[in-house]
């Protein structure tokens, strides 16, 4: 915001006691308010121009004092441009204020990253977020204050000197120090930059350190379980009690897509009658909030039945035995080994097996499919649509018979027409009849045709 009048002046301040030394002052005066603070320095008043308002002569130390005073007019300019840019008002105490330093904040990094999570941990108490996401911001939060350690030596750092290259080395230590994956790196970037973006929106900083930043994650190859391996595992009889319990609470996830979170606390009240009569779960998802209404196929129906009466069922007043997401995936490890199944075997593999195995590969639609995976949108569907070998030859397999029909038509075509043109319909002559020229020209090129449908079948 402007203001109506604007200026900036330095002056020896005349002391008490009448001495040539004098302390430098510099006075801002904004809407003729006046407000001045002492510049530190002092000068012999004998050489000093208070009509140019600098130091006279051109010796060394005239020189020192006169840059510096340039510097500090300079700074004030910029402040005011910067207060005028920002659409704040302009006063003389606020720009006092910015010479002594006090509007520059101190908030430190990992003090508000630890403010931060204080508070997310109250609203896990009140059911707003996950706990597992309060683990990954205090995870994320150890990384940062290891990283501020390794390379500076200190416990914490100050917002005001985060910058781009901060951000940068953040990254390479991740990734060579910490050893985290590309993806993984980005993720604890992600988190560490949700802090700072909040110090923006708290005028704690006025600049992002995260603006050139470029990242992209690495894409995966996360495959279901094939078919064949999805039988396979069924099928499978294990001497371990604990690890038939682990396989069917899998099995019963690739036949509901529902998320381990989501099979944890599964109740039987979330069972219940559909619209079409049959069971379906009714729930709302642990992660997104969003609704869930997955009608339940017969394999999980037996496995449900099956684990009715377990212990920790009753216990729990759940519908499975799920144990730990690091216990689930731990055995699920073993399972693997046992059945010969390729690729990592976890908790999410029986998700994404839902998405496209059970229900894309048998026709479901993928809107439908969506719904019953509690999507915001077909594109997250699609990420769980990964299209595999047997996909793609049942697609080739549907097109090669295409082509096929395709060339029995044209053969048919080409056949009829030689018997239009060559033969009679006289049961006692089936010599072919005399043709024109323009006829037999036709033929030829008929024949032709004939003869790359041939060899191209």
């Amino acid at each position: 915001m402007l203001e109506k009048s604007f200026g900036v002046a330095f002056f020896l301040k005349t002391p008490v006691k009448k001495e040539n030394l004098r302390a430098v002052y510099l006075r801002v005066t904004v809407d003729g308010i006046p407000k001045e603070i002492s510049t530190k320095r002092k000068w012999d008043v004998t050489r000093w121009s208070q009509k140019a308002e600098r130091a006279n002569g051109s010796k060394e130390d005239a020189k020192s004092l006169n840059y510096f005073l340039d510097s500090l007019f300079n700074r004030v300019l910029n402040y005011r441009t910067e207060l005028i840019n920002s659409d704040q008002t302009i006063t003389s105490q606020k720009i006092i204020d910015f010479v002594k330093g006090k509007n520059v904040s101190k908030v430190k990094v990992l003090e508000e990253f630890q403010l931060h999570n204080d508070e997310m941990l109250a609203l896990v108490k009140k059911g707003e977020y996950a706990y597992g996401t309060f683990e990954r911001y205090t995870t994320a939060r150890s990384h940062v204050a290891e990283f501020i350690k390794y390379k500076y030596g200190r416990e914490d750092l100050e917002f005001r000197e985060l910058n781009y290259e901060f951000v940068k080395d953040y990254e390479l230590y991740l990734k060579t120090v910490r050893n985290c994956s590309n993806n993984t790196a980005l993720k604890y970037i992600a988190n560490f930059k949700t802090i700072v973006l909040r110090a923006i929106a708290k005028d704690i900083i006025p600049k992002d350190p995260f603006k050139m930043f470029k990242s992209k994650k690495t894409k995966c190859n996360k495959k279901p379980l094939s078919s064949e391996e999805l039988q396979r595992l069924e099928n499978k009889v294990f001497s371990s009690e604990r690890l038939s319990v682990i396989r069917d609470i899998f099995v019963f996830q690739c036949y509901t897509g529902l998320a381990y979170i989501d099979a944890y606390q599964l109740k039987p009240s979330d069972i219940k009658n559909g619209i079409d009569g049959s069971l379906w779960i009714m729930s709302n998802r642990q992660k997104s909030k969003s609704k869930t209404d997955i009608p339940l196929l017969p394999q999980a129906i037996e496995i449900m039945e099956r684990y009715k009466s377990h212990p920790l069922c009753i216990e729990r007043g759940s519908v499975l035995p799920v144990k730990s997401n690091q216990k689930m995936n731990e055995y699920l490890k073993e399972i693997a080994a046992i059945c010969d199944l390729s690729g990592e075997l976890n908790t999410h593999k029986a998700r994404r097996t839902f998405g496209s195995t059970v229900t894309l590969k048998n026709g479901v639609p993928i809107h439908v499919v969506k719904e019953m995976m509690g999507h915001y949108s077909v594109k997250q569907t699609e990420e769980y649509a990964i299209t595999e070998q047997e996909s793609i030859s049942v697609e080739m397999q549907q097109l090669k018979e295409k082509l096929s029909k395709k060339n029995e038509y044209d053969m048919d075509d080409k056949l009829g027409f030689l018997e239009d043109h060559c033969f009679d319909d006289n049961e006692t002559n089936n010599k072919p009849d005399v043709l024109p020229d323009a006829n037999l020209k036709l033929i030829a090129q008929a024949l032709d045709s004939i003869k790359k449908i041939l060899a191209n079948s």
